[in-house]
């Protein structure tokens, strides 16, 4: 019998941390169909190996649907369980399309409370490191951290994976989910 996921979990993790693996797994534990949301766009070799290698790592069942702009009606129009890998990309392509992020964001909240089944958003935390050095990837990383809090405030679950291993930050140690 499945493990029942709560409604929204939001995974956030650096760089090959394990975010995606451990995201994969959660949806993976419910009934079929699992519904991946992509939001990557490869635009050069090395991203379409990186994708290619997500591909290949997961089993047959996945329905696999390119939303690099569209994640929020894509989330409403599931009807099972969702994965979205990942939010920080669907943010890049967001503001490189001049699109209105604030509008985007309380879209993909709206969609995120009213699906039918869990829904998973994978996020890189990008605001643990230096200051960038230019007003673009500073406002690149202060937008990335309003969107996972927006989101975070929303989730019933929130997983901070380092090393490999996922850390719940919410609900809190000892809180009932």
């Amino acid at each position: 019998m499945p493990h029942p996921l709560p409604r929204l979990t939001l995974v956030l993790g650096g760089a090959r941390s394990g975010k995606s693996a451990h995201a994969e797994g959660l949806i993976e534990a419910q009934p079929r169909p699992w519904l991946y949301l992509a939001t990557a766009q490869a635009w050069d070799d090395e991203m379409r190996e990186r994708i290619a290698l997500h591909r290949a790592r997961r089993p047959d069942g996945w329905i696999t649907q390119d939303v690099p702009l569209a994640l929020p009606e894509a989330v409403a129009a599931a009807t099972g369980p969702v994965l979205v890998d990942c939010l920080t990309l669907w943010l890049t392509n967001l503001i490189l399309a001049e699109a209105d992020v604030d509008a985007a964001t309380a879209a993909l909240l709206a969609a995120c409370a009213a699906a039918p089944g869990p829904v998973v958003l994978v996020g890189n935390e990008v605001g643990l490191g230096i200051v960038p050095d230019n007003a673009l990837a500073r406002r690149f990383r202060d937008a990335a951290g309003r969107l996972h809090q927006r989101l975070a405030a929303q989730a019933d679950r929130v997983v901070l994976t380092v090393a490999g291993l996922p850390l719940i930050v919410k609900p809190q140690p000892g809180a009932t989910p």
